[in-house]
C-alpha cells in the first residue's frame, strides 16, 4: 500500500516539474536576467508580499451556541464577518458592515472603512439581537436591529498579563512575586499569597529559555479556585545578556538551568481558594519543571498537565521526572491538599503524551465513571488506553495499529465516545496528513469523519453535532466545509481564491518521497523551484533545515504561500530548495522514527538529508550535487554548522542563524530530554561529541554565522564558542550580529538579503546586486 502512495508521489512530482518548466517558458526567459531584476522577483515571493494575495484563506469558527458560529475572512472586497447556521445550512453576513461602520464613525469621529473593521473580542447575545466588541480602547454594544451603539471605557478594571477566570469575573496576576486577583466588575483586589519572594515566587513564568509576566495558573471551572505553584529558583545558575546603548549597557540576569546543574527549578504545587483566601499546599514532593510533552508548562494560556473536575473539588495532574522518562498521574483534594497517586508510566528513552509541539497532553480523567484515558507509545505508536481510576489498571485498549493518535479533540462521557485526530491510518495516504475519527471507549466502532485525501483541521460544535473541516495539501488550496456528526458534507463554507497568487508566477511546492539512510524508511519532503525554471539547465540545491526533534523542516501540510526560511523567495534566485523531514525530526511518525538519534543530537538527521538529495539528483538531471547549500535558524542553525563541519565534502555553503551549537549551554529543558542527562566520564561528557565547535577544524566550505545579542532562548555564547574555535583553526567565515535582537530576527530584511547574497556569490557563483534593499 505504501508503494502505491510513493508511486503517486513520484507521478505528481514529474507532472509538477513539467508544469513549472512550462511556466518558466510562458513567463519568458530572455537570456540571463540582471541580478537586480532577479532580486526584485525574489522579493515578490516573500511571505508578507504573498499572504494578502490569497482570499478566503481560512475559517476559524467562534461558536455562538451549538449550531451557530461566526468567523472573519479576507475577501477581494476586504474583511468580512460572517455567520453560519449549521442547522439551517446557511451563511450570512454577521451584521450590516456599512451601517455598523457609519455608527462607529459618528461616535468615534474617525474615518471607518466598512470593509476593514478591526473588531476584537466580538460576541453575540443569546437572542442574536446585539453584539459587543472592543474597538479603539472602548467596549461597544450595538443593536443589530437599529445599529445604535453605546460605548464605555474598555475593561476599566482590566490588568495586563492576567489570566481571566471562566466566568470572566476575576483576573489572576502576579505582583511582588505573589498571586493576586482583581474583580473585573468592581475593581476589588484580593491578595491570595503573601510569602512570595525573588526567585521563590508564585506562578512564576520562567522557563529559562522563555519568560513572561503572565502567571502560570489553571482556574477551576467554577472560578472559585486556582491551581498554581511556588517556583524555587534559589541557587539556580544565572544567564546574562547586555543591551547595547549609548553609555553603559543594561544587563539582564535571570535563572537559566543548564544540563547537569545540581540545582534546578522546582515546583511546589498549591491550590488557592478565593472564597476562604486560603493557600493550600498539595501534599506531594516538589516537581521538576517539566511537562509530559514538548515544550513548556503553558498551553492556551493555562498550566498544562493539570485538569480540574467539573465541580472544582478534585485536581488531577501529571508529574514528569527530570529525565522525562517517568510520569505519574495524581489526584489532589482541593480542600485538604491530600494527594493520591493513581498511575505511573515509563518510557526508557523519553515519554510523550502528545505528538505535537505544545499540543495538549492526551490524558483525561473521567470522574463520573471513575476512569481515565491514557496515551503512550509503548508499542512504537501513540495510542489511547482506558484505565480504572481506583486501581490504575488498564481496562482495555481504545485504539491500535501502526499509526498515531495526534489529539484528543473531545470526549463524550455520556455516550462513551472519543473524537480524535490521527495520522497514518490509511497507508495509501501521506503519513503526515491528519484526519478526524471517533471511537467508542471499548475500542469498537472507529469511524473516519473527515474524508478526502488531504490534511484536515477541524472544529467541533459544543454539542458535537457539527464539524467544521478545513482541508488542503501542498498543491491544493484550502476548502472549508460543514459536516454532520457522521462526517457527511452539508455545505461548503469557503474555498480559497489563489488567482492573484498564481498571477505573480508563484510555483506550488512539489512533494516527494525518498528512502532514508537505511535504504528502507520512507521520508518525505517538498521541492521549490524558481518561476523561470528550465529543466534543461542545472541548478544548485539548497536544504532548508529544521531538525526537530519536536517538528521537522517541512512544517504544516496545509496549502501555504510561504514556507520555513522564506524558501520560495530563495528558490527564485535560481536555486532548487528542498525541505525534508528526516528520521528523528517528527513525533508524528513512529517512536522508533522519532528517537532515531536520541542522545546524539549532532546527527540532526543529516545522513537522511544527504541520502534524499542524492536520490533526487539521480531522478532529476537539473540538480547539481557539486553545488549544495544548507541553511536554518535555531535548531536549523545548529544543523547547518554541523553539516559543514561533519560533511564538508557534500555541503559547500551554509548560513547558520542563532544555533544551539553546544547544548551544554542551552536550556536543560530541551537538552536533558533529547540528549539525555549530562554524564561526565574520563574528563569529558556525553554532550561533547555533539558540540559543533569541537568539529571546527573540519570546515572547508563557506559558512556565515549570525546571532541576536539579546537572545534569551539560544544564548549568543554558543555561536561565540564556535567562532572562537574557527579562529583558533584559522578558518575563514562570516559573522553577522544583530544588536539588541532576540531569537526571532530570521525574517528581518537585512538577514534575508545577507543570506541571499551569500548563496548567490558562493553557491551560484554570481555577483549579487550592491546593498539591495528589501522592503517590509
Amino acid at each position: 500500500m505504501k508503494t502505491l502512495y510513493r508511486a503517486s508521489i513520484r507521478k505528481l512530482l514529474l507532472l509538477a516539474v513539467v508544469a513549472v518548466a512550462a511556466s518558466g517558458v510562458a513567463h519568458g526567459q530572455e537570456g540571463t536576467r540582471p541580478m537586480e531584476t532577479v532580486y526584485e522577483k525574489a522579493e515578490q515571493m516573500l511571505s508578507w508580499n504573498l499572504n494578502d494575495k490569497i482570499y478566503t484563506r481560512s475559517v476559524s469558527p467562534n461558536w455562538i451556541d451549538d449550531h451557530r458560529f461566526w468567523y472573519r475572512v479576507d475577501t477581494r472586497q476586504g474583511t468580512e464577518y460572517r455567520v453560519v447556521d449549521a442547522s439551517e445550512q446557511t451563511k450570512t453576513a454577521a451584521f450590516d458592515h456599512q451601517k455598523l461602520a457609519a455608527e462607529i464613525a459618528e461616535i468615534s469621529e474617525m474615518d471607518i472603512d466598512p470593509m476593514d473593521l478591526k473588531l476584537s473580542e466580538l460576541t453575540f447575545d443569546e437572542s442574536f439581537q446585539s453584539i459587543s466588541f472592543h474597538f479603539n480602547e472602548r467596549t461597544w454594544r450595538c443593536s443589530l436591529q437599529t445599529y445604535s451603539c453605546t460605548t464605555a471605557p474598555a475593561d476599566q478594571h482590566s490588568i495586563s498579563n492576567a489570566v481571566v477566570s471562566p466566568d470572566e469575573t476575576w483576573a489572576a496576576y502576579r505582583k511582588d512575586h505573589n498571586i493576586w486577583v482583581r474583580n473585573l466588575d468592581t475593581g476589588e483586589e484580593l491578595q491570595l499569597t503573601d510569602d512570595g519572594e525573588k526567585y521563590y515566587g508564585y506562578g512564576t513564568n520562567n522557563h529559562g529559555w522563555w519568560r513572561s509576566e503572565r502567571p502560570i495558573v489553571t482556574w477551576s471551572p467554577d472560578s472559585k479556585r486556582i491551581a498554581t505553584f511556588r517556583q524555587d529558583d534559589r541557587g539556580v545558575g544565572k544567564m546574562a545578556l547586555w543591551e547595547t546603548k549609548v553609555g553603559r549597557p543594561d544587563v539582564d540576569i535571570w535563572p537559566y538551568a543548564l544540563p547537569g546543574d545540581t540545582v534546578v527549578p522546582m515546583l511546589e504545587r498549591v491550590v488557592l481558594d478565593l472564597e476562604t483566601n486560603q493557600n493550600i499546599p498539595l501534599e506531594v514532593e516538589p516537581d521538576h519543571h517539566r511537562s509530559s510533552n514538548c515544550c513548556g508548562l503553558v498551553r492556551n494560556g493555562q498550566w498544562t498537565d493539570t485538569e480540574w473536575s467539573a465541580d472544582g473539588e478534585k485536581l488531577a495532574f501529571v508529574s514528569t521526572s527530570r529525565d522525562y522518562k517517568e510520569v505519574k498521574l495524581r489526584i489532589a483534594d482541593a480542600e485538604t491538599g491530600e494527594v493520591a497517586e493513581i498511575f505511573q508510566d515509563r518510557d526508557e528513552i523519553f515519554f510523550e503524551s502528545n505528538l505535537k509541539s505544545r499540543g495538549f497532553p492526551n490524558w483525561r480523567v473521567l470522574h463520573e465513571s471513575n476512569e481515565f484515558i491514557w496515551f503512550n507509545r509503548s508499542d512504537n505508536w501513540g495510542h489511547l488506553y482506558l484505565h480504572d481510576l481506583a486501581t490504575g489498571e488498564m481496562k482495555n485498549r481504545i485504539t491500535t495499529g501502526d499509526w498515531n493518535v495526534v489529539d484528543i479533540v473531545s470526549v463524550d462521557e455520556q455516550n462513551r465516545v472519543i473524537y480524535f485526530t490521527a495520522v497514518g491510518v490509511d497507508t495509501d495516504r501521506d503519513p503526515y496528513h491528519e484526519y478526524l475519527y471517533r471511537v467508542n471507549f471499548d475500542g469498537t466502532g472507529m469511524e473516519l469523519l473527515s474524508p478526502g485525501n488531504a490534511h484536515h483541521s477541524v472544529s467541533l460544535s459544543p454539542d458535537r453535532s457539527y464539524i467544521v473541516d478545513t482541508f488542503s495539501d501542498f498543491q491544493t488550496p484550502r476548502t472549508t466545509v460543514l459536516r454532520n456528526v457522521n462526517g457527511e458534507e452539508l455545505m461548503t463554507i469557503e474555498s480559497s481564491d489563489i488567482e492573484e497568487l498564481m498571477a505573480t508566477g508563484w510555483q506550488k511546492p512539489v512533494p516527494f518521497s525518498t528512502k532514508a539512510r537505511d535504504g528502507e524508511t520512507d521520508i518525505y519532503g517538498i521541492m521549490l523551484l524558481p518561476s523561470d525554471f528550465d529543466s534543461t539547465k542545472t541548478y544548485p540545491i539548497i536544504n532548508a533545515i529544521y531538525p526537530g526533534p519536536q517538528g521537522g523542516s517541512v512544517g504544516s501540510r496545509h496549502f501555504s504561500a510561504s514556507r520555513r526560511g522564506q524558501a520560495q523567495a530563495l528558490a527564485e534566485l535560481g536555486f532548487v530548495v528542498v525541505s525534508i523531514d528526516a528520521m528523528g525530526s517528527s513525533p508524528i511518525r513512529s517512536r522508533e522514527f522519532h528517537t532515531a538519534y536520541a542522545g546524539n543530537m549532532i546527527d540532526n538527521g543529516l545522513p537522511d538529508q544527504i541520502a534524499a538529495m542524492r536520490q533526487l539528483a539521480d531522478r532529476y538531471s537539473f540538480i547539481d550535487l557539486d553545488r549544495v547549500g544548507i541553511y536554518g535558524h535555531s535548531g536549523g542553525g545548529f544543523a547547518t554548522a554541523a553539516a559543514l563541519t561533519q560533511y564538508p565534502e557534500f555541503f559547500k555553503v551554509g548560513v547558520a542563524g542563532a544555533g544551539n551549537h553546544d547544548n551544554r549551554n542551552y536550556t536543560y529543558y530541551w537538552g536533558e530530554k533529547y540528549q539525555g542527562l549530562l554524564e561526565e566520564k574520563d574528563g569529558s561528557d556525553n554532550y561533547a561529541p555533539s558540540a559543533v565547535q569541537l568539529q571546527a577544524e573540519n570546515l572547508q566550505g563557506k559558512l556565515m554565522l549570525s546571532y541576536g545579542s539579546m537572545d534569551t532562548n539560544v544564548h549568543p555564547g554558543m555561536t561565540l564558542l564556535l567562532v572562537d574555535e574557527l579562529i583558533r583553526h584559522n578558518k575563514d567565515f562570516e559573522l553577522v550580529v544583530f544588536p539588541n535582537r532576540g531569537h526571532g530576527y530570521a525574517n528581518e530584511p537585512y538577514n534575508i538579503r545577507r543570506t541571499w547574497d551569500f548563496f548567490v556569490e558562493h553557491l551560484a557563483g554570481k555577483t549579487p546586486p550592491k546593498v539591495y534593499q528589501i522592503s517590509r
